[in-house]
This record gives structure tokens, sequence and C-alpha cells, in this order.
């Protein structure tokens, strides 16, 4: 069982001034691989941190990939960081430097003396291009271990991996598994109830079953490790069968779904027209539901009045009224569908800042099961 772990490198990562978007794709192209991912860190731009959580990996998995830290400046310590955690020095390589000024060259510029730096790598690293920057990469090996280093750029680093890293690693660990992924989007019931009706699956080893709560969704993962994408398909499937059958219509969707997008989309089947109003949820629900109105807030006691003004004014078939109270915690819901008319109130124990969210996907909820009981 082939594994790995992910150090991203960059003080700006744990300042917060940029996203790191790179562990995400790495871990989807490991998983592709049926390599097991133990675990992702993020280290700031200090060469011992970065060798000791290197050290650190090299004994718990198979591969580690670092990101970031490759360019040209004194900030820039991967390279030292490496080779420090391999107990070796650097080496200039006038191969590498090549790469540079070629690339460079592209730019009709000729490179400053500094980023002869890029073409240090640890003492016998293998060399890898980077035909879209200047930023070569290497792999360190050892008996167990492969280290490689990746720029931090999101693009350059996504063309090297499929390049160069993941025919290498096919090869090296000779990778024949994959792992696949299917996940069941649920909403109407919470995170612990679920859990109560499918307990049992999530003992299981392979596939597994895991939960992740989110404002208002929870999603079920089930994920299957096996020695062809059929296979593994046909693994999931069977559990999968089972989460529907003892769930029912709490599940909406599936991997890509969104709550949105599936009750628009009942909606436009049945042929009918929705509109919406919302009251201090900030533009939230305007921004998954076309014909959405926003409004000062809401008296709990008139959200049908202006429900049913918003369904006249429009000639919808459906119309939707939801407006929070931050003050008590609470969200009120109003819907006129072809058959009825009704309210809902809800209170909310979690985090005040999550209140539209929460309410907002109560809300399309309550809105989708509605639909979905009319004949």
């Amino acid at each position: 069982m082939t594994s790995a772990e992910i150090i991203t490198i960059g003080t700006e990562i744990l300042l917060g001034e940029i996203v790191d978007t790179n562990t995400r794709y790495l871990a989807h192209n490991l998983r592709s691989l049926g390599v097991d991912l133990y675990r992702t860190i993020t280290i700031g731009d200090n060469e011992d941190r970065i060798a000791s959580a290197i050290r650190e990996s090299m004994e718990r998995a198979d591969i580690v990939i670092t990101t970031g830290g490759l360019g040209p400046t004194i900030d820039d310590p991967t390279r030292e960081a490496v080779a420090k955690a391999a107990g070796v020095e650097t080496e200039f390589r006038e191969d590498l430097w090549q790469q540079v000024v070629a690339t460079i060259a592209r730019y009709g510029r000729t490179p400053s003396e500094n980023q002869k730096r890029q073409a240090y790598v640890p003492k016998g690293a293998l060399g890898i291009a980077n035909p879209v920057g200047t930023a070569p990469c290497f792999i360190v090996e050892t008996e167990r271990n492969a280290v490689i280093s990746l720029p931090g750029v999101p693009n350059e680093m996504e063309h090297v991996l499929h390049e160069s890293i993941i025919p290498y690693l096919q090869k090296r660990f000779n990778l024949n598994e994959v792992i696949k992924v299917r996940v069941l989007h649920c909403a109407g019931l919470g995170e612990g109830m679920i859990d109560e009706k499918i307990t049992d699956l999530e003992m299981l080893n392979n596939p597994t079953v895991g939960l992740a709560a989110h404002t208002g969704v929870v999603d079920v993962r089930i994920a299957a490790k096996a020695k062809s994408e059929s296979e593994a398909n046909a693994m999931i499937a069977e559990i999968e069968s089972q989460v529907r059958e003892r769930l029912g219509k709490v599940i909406f969707g599936a991997d890509e779904d969104k709550l949105e997008e599936v009750t628009l989309d009942l909606i436009a089947r049945r042929g009918w027209t929705l509109t919406a109003i919302e009251s201090g949820l900030d533009g939230i629900l305007a921004r998954r539901i076309p014909h959405t109105a926003s409004l000062p807030t809401l008296n709990p006691a008139f959200l049908m009045d202006a429900v049913r003004t918003a369904r006249t004014n429009s000639h919808a078939d459906i119309a939707l009224g939801v407006s929070v109270y931050p003050e008590d915690r609470s969200a009120e819901m109003a819907m006129i569908t072809p058959r009825s008319e009704k309210t809902h109130r809800i209170t909310y124990g979690g985090p005040p800042r999550s209140l539209p969210y929460w309410a907002m996907n109560l809300a399309l909820n309550w809105l989708r099961m509605t639909v979905e009981e009319i004949d």
C-alpha cells in the first residue's frame, strides 16, 4: 500500500494572503493512482522547519510532495531544506541552468545572477524539467522514499505533475490500483441522525464510509480502492444502494450536484415557474435562485403577505420567502404552491454568521421536499 504526504510551503499561505489550491489538486490525482494520502501540512519559508517536516513525512510515507519555495529569492528555501532533510549538500546543475536561461529568453530577457539559485538541487537528485516556468523541479530518492519538489504556481505544478511526476510514480511504485469516491449529499437530517442510520457501514474497511457536515447539508462519502475503475465503481454501487435505502429522500444529489440546482430542475420538470424573496440573507438566496428580491427586515407576520404579492406580480406558480432574525437566531419561511400555502419557523443553535446559509439550505430543501410530494 503506497502512501503519501503533501507539504505546501509559503508564509503567504499561513498569513492568509493566498489560498492553497495545490493540495486539493494533488490529493485528487494521488487518489486516482490508488495512493493513500496520510497527511497534508503547510510550512512557512523557514529552512529548518521545512526540513524537519520532510524528515517526519519520510518516516511515515513513501511519497513526500512539496510545492512552493523554488523561486530565485532568498525566501525560497525548499532546495536547501530538502537537501538538509536528505543529509546532502546542494549542487549546481548546468543542464537545469540552461532550462532557466531558455525559458527566460522566450520573454526576450536575460536571467539575473540570483536566478542561478534555481539551478541548484540536492546532490544526486533527479532533475525534472519545468517547460512552463523558470523553476526546475527535482526528486530525491531513497530506498523507500521519493521526495518530489514542485513549483507553487498552480498551472506550473499541474503541468509538471502530469507530464513527469505521475509517470514516474506509476513506474517507481508499480501503481496499479485506483481509489474512487462517491459523495451523496443529504438535507433534512442532522449528522447525528444520519450516523445512527448508517453506523455499521461506517465500520467497513473497503469501501470506507464517512460523514462531513456543512451548514444545512451533510455529505456521505463512499471511497473504494480496487484494481480497476470498474471494480471500484461496483463496490461503491453496492454500498450506495444500502445508503439510499436507509436515507431515502434525505439524499438530494451526488458528487457535483447542488441543492439549488436540484430543486430548480425539479420545478422545471413540472413545468412550473418560481419566484422568491429574502430578508436578512445578504443576497445569498438571490445568487442561487433567479427572480429573487431582497427586502428590508420583514416582521414574521408580514412574510406571507410579501410572498403572495411577489407571486401575483411575477405570475409564478411557486413563491418562496425566507427571512432571518439574528437577534433570536431564528428564521421564518413561507411558501405558496399550486396546491397550498404554508409557513415554517426554525431556530438555530450554531454561529450567528452561519444563520443565513443554514436558513437558505433548509428553505431550499423544504421547497424540494414539498414539490416532490405534490401529485
